[in-house]
């Protein structure tokens, strides 16, 4: 599977708010950028949280959808690059925050993006070997 992990640095909120924090981390990752307009990218992750730190271990994209009052497939939509990112991941029909909290949802995407890294870093060193480039 294919995973995309965005990052793009922007100011830290200078007072602490939990919403506006949470937004800053979605658009940190890249994910309320472009044709999200709504931010419902940001919205749906607010949902989840909201949802999860009610008890709610797992939670249902037709739940959020009801929550925001939107379609199930516009939830979907996002829940997919949301997927894709890292953040989450989808058990049966319930989505689950990686780690099961946001901090450890940051950390394994961080493992995540070490092992691209990695790979990238190890092909570099081939490609430079076989084009004959010497590393300074």
């Amino acid at each position: 599977m294919a995973q995309q992990i965005l990052l793009v640095k922007l100011e830290k909120p200078r007072d602490k708010e939990l919403e506006q924090d949470i937004h800053w981390l979605c658009n940190s990752f890249g994910l309320s950028s472009g044709r999200d307009t709504e931010n419902l990218a940001t919205k749906i992750v607010m949902d989840l949280l909201h949802q999860m730190s009610a008890d709610e271990e797992k939670v249902s994209p037709e739940k959020i959808a009801e929550s925001l009052e939107i379609t199930h497939s516009r939830v979907n939509h996002h829940v997919r690059n949301l997927i894709n990112s890292g953040l989450i991941y989808r058990e049966r029909r319930r989505l689950c925050l990686r780690g099961g909290s946001l901090k450890a949802a940051v950390q394994e995407m961080r493992k995540d993006s070490e092992r691209i890294f990695n790979e990238l870093e190890e092909i570099a060193e081939e490609i430079d070997k076989q084009m004959g480039l010497k590393n300074r």
